[in-house]
């Protein structure tokens, strides 16, 4: 019988629509548990979810039976309307259309986990917006148009 292994981790990132600071302090906890179920439910579990007012980091381990395109729709669905009925007020929230996801090396895992762990502070001193440019810089992604990224 054949056996397919697979073990590739993903630095997803991805912010609400036009960065507007809608993720609350108050139930942000419970919206990273929330990501982390669907994700597990995609077989694709989350080593970390961290998250600022307008966006969201996330290193997970990609399912070989799901795209990540799927899971990234799925996971992006189910968050916007759990959000829109935790917080009442968010009834026309949405995330931005893109994202930036990057592949993660085994030997690298501890690292990316510690920096999606110091999020708040490093957003103390940086932008999103700089933070993705310097991500897109170091993983040497080309197909990046700022024009359709920044909705």
């Amino acid at each position: 019988m054949g056996q397919s292994l697979s073990q590739m981790y993903i630095h997803l990132t991805f912010s609400t629509k036009f960065r507007k600071p809608f993720i609350s302090t108050k139930w942000e906890d419970s919206l990273h548990s929330y990501m982390a179920g669907i994700l597990k439910r995609y077989q694709s579990p989350a080593l970390i979810i961290n998250s600022v007012p307008d966006h969201v980091h996330i290193l997970f381990r990609l399912s070989k039976n799901y795209a990540l395109s799927k899971i990234l729709e799925e996971l992006k669905k189910e968050s916007s309307k759990w959000i829109k009925k935790t917080d009442t007020n968010l009834h026309k929230f949405s995330w931005q259309i893109g994202y930036a996801a990057f592949s993660v090396s085994g030997r690298a895992v501890n690292k990316v986990t510690s920096y999606i762990n110091n999020q708040k502070s490093h957003h103390n001193v940086a932008s999103y917006k700089d933070e993705v440019e310097e991500l897109i810089n170091e993983y040497d992604i080309v197909e990046y148009d700022a024009e359709y990224f920044w909705e």
